[in-house]
């Protein structure tokens, strides 16, 4: 282990010592359907809305006429398409609309945080395999890139959100009111505004790009998964040279006495979200390009350390799919969590969609 590593290390060990919280995605994506860190949390990071039709007001794809056929039903999706937040029973119903912030009532802190830590390492990046796979980060760098763009402007890329109604803080004060509500249908708070500044880093690159807005989480977060795999599918047949999907979120991070964690760093002066890119994995052979997706992950992992130091987290890799599945430049990327601010996580968006660019552009 380097001393670059090292150092990075030393900080997330002190800081975990403090809050007492992991920050692995299996803890985030858990606490989002069960009672990890109190009802309190669950309530503010995992609802769910009266029955109703998905609002496709924000797509760019005509919504087709919901059928039997469906690539993912509701009752014989496998498993491993199936995340936790989907398998769960119904819970209490919320308001029509997630309210915003009203700004009253006690406050709460939001602890700022480096976050850099994993059970492996190389270079300048580090991984957290929950697998029992022994990935060669090496190899993985050295490795071709498995697809290549057209040298054209086509459409190739796919920014989408499946839980589109993630929200971030409005401004940095250091702490939270305890009316503060993580979810909103306005995307100018939340992932919607990163995505668009991922489209417009890759836009600007040359790169055909279309960003869904489609809210996949409302009016019911049950079945987020199955709906988003739709649209990719939409999507697919209208533009057929897609060949990168992008499913753009964030994370969230709170302790039992109600403080909120900010991973954050600095590039030029300015403060930005950190981000955790995660990629799946499947032995059973349900899932056949997780090692091309895990590649791509590497290698975008890579690129943006090399440019934007502090910028990831570790590299999350499960056994999940999370639809990556569905082609083999498939990735789930968690930008922030709901302490950091949108301002932080545009940054983010803007600063990823450059390396994302140099990626693809390498080949």
């Amino acid at each position: 282990m380097n001393k670059h590593v090292a150092k990075r290390i030393s900080v997330i060990v002190a800081a975990t010592a403090v809050i007492g919280v992991s920050l692995t995605a299996a803890a985030h994506r858990a606490a989002e359907c069960f009672d990890l860190f109190g009802d309190s949390v669950v309530a503010a990071q995992m609802l769910t809305y009266p029955n109703g039709s998905v609002d496709e007001a924000y797509s760019d794809v005509e919504p087709e006429d919901n059928d039997a056929d469906r690539h993912i039903s509701e009752d014989v999706a496998p498993q491993l398409r199936k995340p936790l937040a989907d398998r769960k029973a119904a819970p209490t119903t919320a308001p029509e609309k997630p309210a915003q912030p009203s700004h009253s009532g006690n406050t709460y802190p939001v602890v700022e945080i480096n976050s850099y830590s994993g059970n492996m390492s190389y270079d300048n990046i580090a991984f957290d395999n929950t697998t029992p796979y022994d990935p060669d980060i090496g190899e993985l760098l050295a490795s071709e890139l498995p697809f290549q763009l057209a040298d054209n402007r086509t459409v190739q890329v796919l920014i989408y959100h499946t839980h589109t109604c993630e929200s971030y803080l409005d401004e940095d004060c250091g702490y939270y009111y305890e009316d503060f509500y993580p979810r909103s249908t306005d995307g100018a708070q939340g992932v919607i505004a990163v995505g668009d500044r991922i489209a417009a880093s890759l836009k600007a690159k040359g790169i055909g790009v279309v960003h869904d807005k489609t809210l996949h989480d409302y009016p019911s977060y049950e079945g987020s998964y199955a709906r988003s795999w739709d649209t990719i599918e939409r999507y697919k047949k209208k533009y057929p040279g897609i060949l990168v999907t992008l499913d753009i979120h964030r994370d969230g991070m709170t302790d039992d006495a109600g403080t909120k964690y900010k991973p954050t760093f600095t590039y030029r002066g300015k403060k930005a979200a950190q981000i955790m890119i995660m990629s799946g994995y499947d032995e059973s052979g349900g899932f056949p390009t997780w090692k091309e997706n895990l590649i791509f992950a590497t290698k975008l992992q890579k690129e943006c350390e090399d440019n934007y130091p502090g910028m990831t987290r570790a590299l999350y890799f499960g056994e999940f799919s999370y639809n990556m599945d569905f082609n083999n430049g498939s990735l789930l990327i968690e930008v922030g969590t709901d302490g950091n601010t949108v301002d932080e996580a545009a940054y983010t968006g803007e600063l990823l969609g450059n390396a994302l660019s140099s990626v693809l552009q390498k080949g």
